[in-house]
């Protein structure tokens, strides 16, 4: 099964670590994923995921949510799913 995209970092927190990321998929905690952009490429599992500060184990298209991220990431980078 190939990667597939399923949203965009929006804005990143670097003195938390917590990537806000747009769906444009259904995405779960316990996923993997591939965040891809301008210098980086950071290969991950879901850990936790927040809309609203409250925590929740799955988003649909068309959330926003914040998500913990162990490495740096930028505004714009492609997060996919990896199949």
């Amino acid at each position: 099964m190939a990667d597939f995209k399923v949203g965009k970092i929006t804005h990143y927190f670097d003195k938390i670590g917590v990537a806000v990321v747009e769906l444009n998929d259904r995405l779960a905690v316990g996923d993997k994923i591939k965040i891809s952009g301008h210098n980086n490429e950071v290969v991950m599992t879901v850990e936790s995921m927040q809309i609203e500060h409250e925590k929740i184990q799955e988003a649909n298209k068309g959330d926003t949510v914040g998500m913990k991220v162990d490495q740096e990431v930028s505004e714009g980078d492609e997060v996919y799913k990896l199949g």
